[in-house]
């Protein structure tokens, strides 16, 4: 007769994913989370495999010569895109929920609309679908995501200092865009 299962060893194990940062699994009980404002979330999954994985982007295009940060579109696509295929992931069965992108101050360039455009612009060249996707608006966003099942959950935000810290976090996007990159470091 078997044993029971272990609950300690069933239990979820949450893994946040930070800006500029990405994680992939094929591990059952992990979950994925991070906080959104004007940033933008993929989260990338092979439903025949149980393998998925989340980013967690700032800005769509690296301006000179910063193309290699992992806090910008089109590096951190390619890198969860390319983790997942190096587990074993089938790029024909990938498919996408995709978040983030607020506008979370009036008076700055609307960062998170430029993200919103190069997530869906990159998923489409890729031709990975988007089978579900919660962007824009005006609050910040906790993303949940279970990669084995790819189940998301979405909490909208209202917390004042948690919004007042992504303003923070977008205005200085907004300066991050504007300015060159070198040996500049900003966070």
């Amino acid at each position: 007769m078997a044993a029971p299962p272990h609950p300690a060893l069933d239990s979820e194990i949450r893994v946040h994913v930070g800006q500029g940062e990405f994680e992939v699994t094929d591990r059952h009980n992990l979950v994925f989370s991070t906080i959104l404002g004007s940033c933008v979330s993929a989260c990338i999954r092979d439903p025949s495999l149980g393998i998925g994985g989340m980013n967690h982007f700032l800005l769509p295009a690296a301006p000179g010569s910063g193309a290699d940060d992992r806090r910008y579109g089109v590096q951190a696509m390619e890198l969860l895109v390319n983790a997942l295929l190096a587990m074993g992931a089938n790029r024909h069965r990938l498919e996408a929920k995709v978040f983030g992108g607020g506008r979370m101050s009036a008076g700055l360039v609307d960062i998170g609309s430029k993200n919103v455009t190069f997530v869906r612009q990159f998923l489409k060249d890729e031709g990975i679908p988007i089978v579900s996707e919660s962007l824009g608006g005006l609050q910040a966003r906790r993303i949940h995501f279970w990669p084995a099942t790819g189940r998301a959950k979405q909490q909208l935000v209202a917390d004042p200092g948690l919004a007042a810290r992504e303003r923070a976090l977008a205005e200085r996007a907004s300066r991050l865009e504007r300015e060159p990159v070198g040996d500049l470091e900003l966070f």
